[in-house]
């Protein structure tokens, strides 16, 4: 099996990297922009052609919240139209393609985790172009699984927990905020999840049922629950404080809610989540050991 996996220097793709000595006989087949061009239609044409891909993972996003709203032509490109070349092509090819979004495709309004089917209503060019995405995905290949995730963290590229973990090797008092509530999301955990898909399509071709789904780890918290969790489990003694999300203005407007309910992936897949900050525990030992 021919797997394609775009985005690969970033958290997921690096993260997928790891664990591709578990499948020994897929032949997986790394890119990022230096490498393959997915907003050129026909650079994507040709790699499909040269290697007969059967599975496609697109983990290339531009993920700038902030910058996106004023680098929005870029967004789109990766964000909107990068995944419909993919989209097209895989459907040419026969390919089955796993596409991966975001919460920020909700408005975060919500006091109840927000389902697949709920209204989507994106707050910033970030969540409009990843929403445009969706949509081209789901109306360009009918064999197409799309997961959106939340509060991605990894031993690799940068993220909260190591943003954190440098914050608190440098102050001795931090402001974080605490009106924005969601679940962090252990990239390693979901890379093993699409692993998975495959792997059960693999065994039974009707395993395969392409739609939306949501994956985030279990349990709710705070971005400032989320820090005192990381400094407790690393040992780092600090002074942390709550403050809202209007004192740290920002170009683009976060989500105050973002909690998915992971119901359909874990009955459609059957698939089992980890509570969050156990898989927060993983990770930093890995970073222990780096």
């Amino acid at each position: 099996m021919q797997i394609l996996v775009t985005g690969a220097y970033g958290q997921l793709g690096s993260e997928i990297n790891q664990l591709i000595g578990n499948y020994p006989e897929w032949n997986f087949l790394f890119t990022d922009v230096d490498s393959l061009d997915i907003t050129n239609e026909t650079a994507v044409q040709r790699y499909f052609d040269k290697y007969n891909i059967d599975f496609v993972i697109n983990c290339a996003a531009y993920t700038a919240v902030d910058k996106a709203e004023s680098e929005k032509e870029t967004a789109r490109a990766i964000n909107a139209l990068a995944p419909k070349i993919l989209a097209q092509q895989s459907k040419k090819s026969g390919a089955k393609l796993i596409h991966i979004s975001t919460d920020y495709v909700f408005a975060g309004d919500a006091c109840i985790p927000y389902a697949e089917d709920n209204q989507t209503n994106p707050q910033g060019i970030y969540g409009s172009t990843k929403l445009d995405g969706e949509h081209y995905v789901l109306s360009e290949c009918a064999n197409s699984v799309i997961i959106r995730t939340s509060w991605l963290y990894s031993s690799f590229g940068h993220n909260f927990v190591k943003t954190m973990l440098r914050l608190g090797k440098e102050r001795e008092e931090l402001g974080v905020v605490f009106d924005q509530v969601g679940t962090p999301t252990y990239a390693a955990d979901l890379a093993d999840v699409l692993l998975q898909i495959i792997e059960k399509y693999e065994e039974n071709e009707k395993s395969f049922i392409p739609g939306i789904y949501h994956y985030s780890n279990e349990g709710v918290t705070s971005w400032f629950d989320f820090a005192l969790a990381i400094f407790d489990l690393s040992g780092i003694e600090i002074k942390v404080k709550p403050v809202l999300s209007d004192q740290f203005p920002t170009l683009a407007k976060r989500p105050h809610y973002s909690v998915l309910n992971k119901s359909k992936i874990k009955n459609n897949f059957d698939i089992q989540v980890p509570y969050w900050k156990d898989s927060l525990q993983i990770c930093l030992k890995r970073l222990e050991k780096e």
